[in-house]
C-alpha cells in the first residue's frame, strides 16, 4: 500500500508528521513544545482512520528498510495520563510492524 500512495497523500502525511519530528540532539519539553489539543486538520474520525491506515503501511515499509540497513531504529515516545489511550494508540499504530 505504501508504494501505491499518491504524491498528494504522501505530501499530506509528511505535513501531518512534521510537527512531531525532533531534530537529533534537540532537547524537548513536552508541555512547552507540543500542543496536546493538536488535531492536524482532521475533523472527522474517517479522516483519522484513513491516515492511520496509510501511516501503518508506511511504518511497515520503513521497518523493512531499516532492518535491511541494520544501523538505525525508531523511538516512539508516548506521554499521557492514565486511561488516556496509550495502549490503544500502540495497538493501532504499531499493528503493521514487528517489534
Amino acid at each position: 500500500m505504501a508504494d501505491q500512495l499518491s504524491g498528494r497523500r504522501r505530501a499530506h502525511l509528511a505535513k501531518f508528521i512534521e510537527p512531531f519530528r525532533v531534530a537529533p540532539g534537540r532537547k524537548v519539553r513536552l508541555a512547552k513544545d507540543f500542543d496536546p489539543a493538536f488535531r492536524g486538520g482532521l475533523h472527522k474520525k474517517k479522516q483519522g482512520v484513513e491516515l492511520l491506515e496509510e501511516g501503518v503501511a508506511l511504518l511497515s515499509e520503513y521497518q523493512t528498510r531499516l532492518a535491511a540497513q541494520d544501523s538505525w531504529g525508531v523511538l516512539v515516545v508516548l506521554q499521557a495520563m492514565d486511561t488516556a489511550g496509550k495502549d490503544g494508540t500502540i495497538r493501532h499504530v504499531m499493528s503493521g510492524v514487528n517489534p
